[in-house]
Protein backbone atom coordinates (compact mmCIF):
# COMPACT_ATOMS: atom_id res chain seq x y z
CA UNK A 1 0.00 0.00 0.00
CA UNK A 2 1.42 3.39 -1.03
CA UNK A 3 1.21 6.63 0.89
CA UNK A 4 -1.59 8.95 -0.16
CA UNK A 5 -2.21 12.55 0.80
CA UNK A 6 -5.49 14.34 1.30
CA UNK A 7 -6.29 17.74 -0.19
CA UNK A 8 -5.52 19.50 3.11
CA UNK A 9 -1.97 18.13 3.09
CA UNK A 10 -1.50 19.09 -0.56
CA UNK A 11 -2.68 22.63 0.16
CA UNK A 12 -0.22 22.84 3.05
CA UNK A 13 2.59 22.02 0.60
CA UNK A 14 1.18 24.44 -1.98
CA UNK A 15 1.16 27.24 0.57
CA UNK A 16 4.82 26.67 1.41
CA UNK A 17 5.76 26.51 -2.27
CA UNK A 18 4.00 29.84 -2.84
CA UNK A 19 5.91 31.35 0.10
CA UNK A 20 9.12 30.06 -1.47
CA UNK A 21 8.10 31.58 -4.81
CA UNK A 22 7.41 34.98 -3.28
CA UNK A 23 10.82 34.90 -1.61
CA UNK A 24 12.44 33.95 -4.93
CA UNK A 25 10.93 36.98 -6.69
CA UNK A 26 11.79 39.35 -3.85
CA UNK A 27 15.41 38.19 -3.96
CA UNK A 28 15.43 38.57 -7.74
CA UNK A 29 14.18 42.15 -7.26
CA UNK A 30 17.05 42.80 -4.84
CA UNK A 31 19.53 41.55 -7.45
CA UNK A 32 18.58 44.09 -10.10
CA UNK A 33 19.23 47.80 -10.23
CA UNK A 34 16.78 48.49 -13.06
CA UNK A 35 13.64 50.02 -11.53
CA UNK A 36 11.27 48.54 -14.15
CA UNK A 37 12.71 45.06 -13.72
CA UNK A 38 12.69 45.38 -9.95
CA UNK A 39 9.01 46.36 -10.03
CA UNK A 40 8.13 43.43 -12.30
CA UNK A 41 9.70 41.01 -9.81
CA UNK A 42 7.93 42.67 -6.91
CA UNK A 43 4.68 42.31 -8.86
CA UNK A 44 5.42 38.60 -9.34
CA UNK A 45 6.06 38.27 -5.59
CA UNK A 46 2.70 39.93 -4.99
CA UNK A 47 1.10 37.41 -7.39
CA UNK A 48 2.64 34.58 -5.36
CA UNK A 49 1.28 36.20 -2.18
CA UNK A 50 -2.13 36.35 -3.86
CA UNK A 51 -1.97 32.69 -4.80
CA UNK A 52 -0.97 31.86 -1.23
CA UNK A 53 -4.08 33.67 -0.01
CA UNK A 54 -6.19 31.82 -2.56
CA UNK A 55 -4.78 28.46 -1.48
CA UNK A 56 -5.34 29.34 2.18
CA UNK A 57 -8.97 30.19 1.38
CA UNK A 58 -9.42 27.01 -0.67
CA UNK A 59 -7.98 25.05 2.25
CA UNK A 60 -10.50 26.62 4.63
CA UNK A 61 -13.31 25.51 2.30
CA UNK A 62 -12.29 21.85 2.31
CA UNK A 63 -14.87 19.37 3.50
CA UNK A 64 -14.29 17.14 6.50
CA UNK A 65 -13.74 14.23 4.12
CA UNK A 66 -11.01 16.17 2.28
CA UNK A 67 -9.13 16.81 5.53
CA UNK A 68 -9.36 13.32 7.00
CA UNK A 69 -5.97 11.64 7.45
CA UNK A 70 -5.29 8.97 4.85
CA UNK A 71 -2.79 7.12 7.06
CA UNK A 72 -2.28 6.48 10.76
CA UNK A 73 0.46 8.90 11.81
CA UNK A 74 0.56 9.48 15.59
CA UNK A 75 4.05 11.05 15.44
CA UNK A 76 3.15 13.51 12.64
CA UNK A 77 5.95 12.19 10.45
CA UNK A 78 3.83 12.71 7.33
CA UNK A 79 3.58 16.44 8.09
CA UNK A 80 7.36 16.69 8.53
CA UNK A 81 7.79 14.83 5.24
CA UNK A 82 5.38 17.21 3.48
CA UNK A 83 7.18 20.26 4.84
CA UNK A 84 10.52 18.88 3.66
CA UNK A 85 9.08 18.16 0.21
CA UNK A 86 7.68 21.68 -0.07
CA UNK A 87 10.89 23.32 1.18
CA UNK A 88 13.10 21.45 -1.29
CA UNK A 89 10.59 21.30 -4.15
CA UNK A 90 12.26 21.50 -7.52
CA UNK A 91 15.77 21.88 -6.21
CA UNK A 92 16.89 18.29 -5.80
CA UNK A 93 20.53 17.92 -6.73
CA UNK A 94 21.19 21.65 -7.00
CA UNK A 95 20.97 24.79 -4.96
CA UNK A 96 17.83 26.88 -5.06
CA UNK A 97 17.45 29.45 -7.86
CA UNK A 98 17.77 32.41 -5.51
CA UNK A 99 21.13 31.08 -4.32
CA UNK A 100 22.25 30.67 -7.94
CA UNK A 101 21.93 34.40 -8.63
CA UNK A 102 25.28 36.14 -8.80
CA UNK A 103 24.00 39.57 -9.78
CA UNK A 104 25.37 39.27 -13.31
CA UNK A 105 22.26 37.64 -14.77
CA UNK A 106 20.28 39.34 -17.46
CA UNK A 107 16.57 39.85 -17.17
CA UNK A 108 16.15 37.01 -19.67
CA UNK A 109 18.26 34.68 -17.49
CA UNK A 110 16.18 35.42 -14.42
CA UNK A 111 12.91 35.03 -16.32
CA UNK A 112 14.05 31.69 -17.74
CA UNK A 113 14.96 30.52 -14.22
CA UNK A 114 11.56 31.64 -12.96
CA UNK A 115 9.74 29.91 -15.83
CA UNK A 116 11.64 26.69 -15.20
CA UNK A 117 10.79 26.84 -11.49
CA UNK A 118 7.12 27.35 -12.32
CA UNK A 119 7.23 24.42 -14.76
CA UNK A 120 8.72 22.29 -11.99
CA UNK A 121 5.80 23.33 -9.79
CA UNK A 122 3.36 22.07 -12.41
CA UNK A 123 5.21 18.76 -12.63
CA UNK A 124 5.33 18.53 -8.83
CA UNK A 125 1.60 19.11 -8.42
CA UNK A 126 0.74 16.81 -11.32
CA UNK A 127 2.65 14.02 -9.61
CA UNK A 128 0.98 14.75 -6.30
CA UNK A 129 -2.43 14.78 -7.93
CA UNK A 130 -1.93 11.14 -8.81
CA UNK A 131 -1.54 10.16 -5.16
CA UNK A 132 -4.55 12.09 -3.90
CA UNK A 133 -7.63 9.86 -4.02
CA UNK A 134 -10.66 11.37 -5.79
CA UNK A 135 -12.68 11.30 -2.54
CA UNK A 136 -9.89 13.24 -0.79
CA UNK A 137 -9.96 16.23 -3.16
CA UNK A 138 -8.03 15.40 -6.32
CA UNK A 139 -10.02 18.05 -8.21
CA UNK A 140 -8.73 20.70 -5.82
CA UNK A 141 -5.15 19.82 -6.72
CA UNK A 142 -6.10 20.47 -10.34
CA UNK A 143 -7.00 24.02 -9.31
CA UNK A 144 -3.45 24.49 -7.98
CA UNK A 145 -2.03 23.29 -11.30
CA UNK A 146 -4.12 25.87 -13.17
CA UNK A 147 -2.78 28.62 -10.91
CA UNK A 148 0.82 27.59 -11.59
CA UNK A 149 0.15 27.50 -15.35
CA UNK A 150 -1.02 31.11 -15.10
CA UNK A 151 2.37 32.04 -13.61
CA UNK A 152 4.13 30.50 -16.61
CA UNK A 153 1.91 32.45 -19.00
CA UNK A 154 2.66 35.72 -17.24
CA UNK A 155 6.42 35.13 -17.13
CA UNK A 156 6.52 33.94 -20.75
CA UNK A 157 4.74 37.14 -21.77
CA UNK A 158 7.48 39.21 -20.10
CA UNK A 159 10.20 37.11 -21.73
CA UNK A 160 8.57 37.38 -25.16
CA UNK A 161 8.36 41.17 -24.75
CA UNK A 162 12.13 41.24 -24.16
CA UNK A 163 12.77 39.07 -27.21
CA UNK A 164 11.14 41.59 -29.39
Amino acid sequence: MGITFNADEIFEMAEQIERNGAEFYRRAAQKTADKKTKQMFLNMAAMEDGHLEKFEQMRKELTTRETEPTIFDPDNQAIMYLKTMAASHGYEGRISPQEEFTGTETMKDILRTAINSEKESVVFYTGLKEIVPPKAGRDRVEEIIKEELSHITTLAGHLNALNG
